[in-house]
């Protein structure tokens, strides 16, 4: 306990799934954080949250941002900042996931999946990075898929979108290391979030099959991962992508 101790963290999509746990996991370890979520439809789900890390006696605010749109993103991002004065960790992790083959996808289809799954960390990098130059340190962690490596049918948008999350995080190292400011991936195996809900049947079964434990992942067997990388623990990771998979695939 204590690794995070009086750190500041925003997280998007942390209304529910992996991002719910990696904000509890957070103020576990002394954390206050931020928890973005997209609509009103989840804006319970953000309080409960929020009243969650409360009980464990630290701070939390609830932020509404479509992070995809840059004047939400920009207010969020103000919000923050205007509560808790710095930011020392930002976790992009809000997210989307829906099965649908090429042959049959729409432009808006392509386009909604590019927009929550990608533009929204180069948003919310863009708007932290200089408040984490200006006071010398930073972590930030981005959220990946190991289908970014594998592929999956029925997720090419999907998998491209989180293919392009990681080499994102490698070329946004080797520009800002020397700042200070650290960004790594996390890269989880299929996990059972909400985010399956808008899923094939047939395709996650063949995905879970792959899975040498034979199972999906819970968020529990996850959120340890960002923790380390948001802590000193994770000083030296640089460029990184660290995959909690099952034995999915090999990094």
């Amino acid at each position: 306990m204590g690794k995070l101790q009086d750190k500041t963290a925003l997280i998007t999509g942390a209304s529910s799934g992996i991002g719910k746990k990696i904000a509890i996991s957070f103020a576990e370890e002394g954390a206050d954080v931020a928890i973005n979520y997209p609509d009103a439809s989840q804006a319970g789900n953000a309080e409960a949250v929020v009243s969650e890390i409360n009980k464990r006696g630290r701070q939390a605010i609830a932020i509404k941002a479509d992070v995809s749109k840059a004047d939400e993103n920009a207010e969020m991002v103000n919000s923050f900042i205007e509560a808790f004065n710095h930011v020392d960790i930002l976790v992009n992790n809000a997210g989307i996931g829906r099965t649908v083959t090429v042959d049959e996808m729409t432009v808006e289809n392509w386009d909604e999946m590019i927009a929550i799954n990608l533009r929204s960390v180069f948003l919310t990098t863009h708007k932290v990075l200089p408040l984490m130059y200006a006071q010398g340190h930073g972590k930030i962690i981005n959220t990946a898929s190991q289908l970014a490596y594998k592929g999956a049918p029925g997720l090419a948008h999907y998998t491209a979108s989180k293919a392009a999350i990681v080499s994102f995080t490698r070329s946004l190292s080797l520009e800002i290391a020397d700042r200070g400011v650290n960004v790594n991936c996390v890269a989880p195996g299929a996990t059972t979030t909400p985010i399956l809900d808008g899923m094939d049947e047939d395709i996650l079964e063949a995905i879970r099959q792959t899975i040498p434990r034979g199972r999906f992942a819970v968020v529990d067997e996850i959120a340890p991962t960002y923790v380390f990388l948001a802590s000193s623990d994770g000083d030296h990771y640089v460029g990184q992508c660290l995959s909690p998979n099952g034995g999915d695939i090999f990094l």
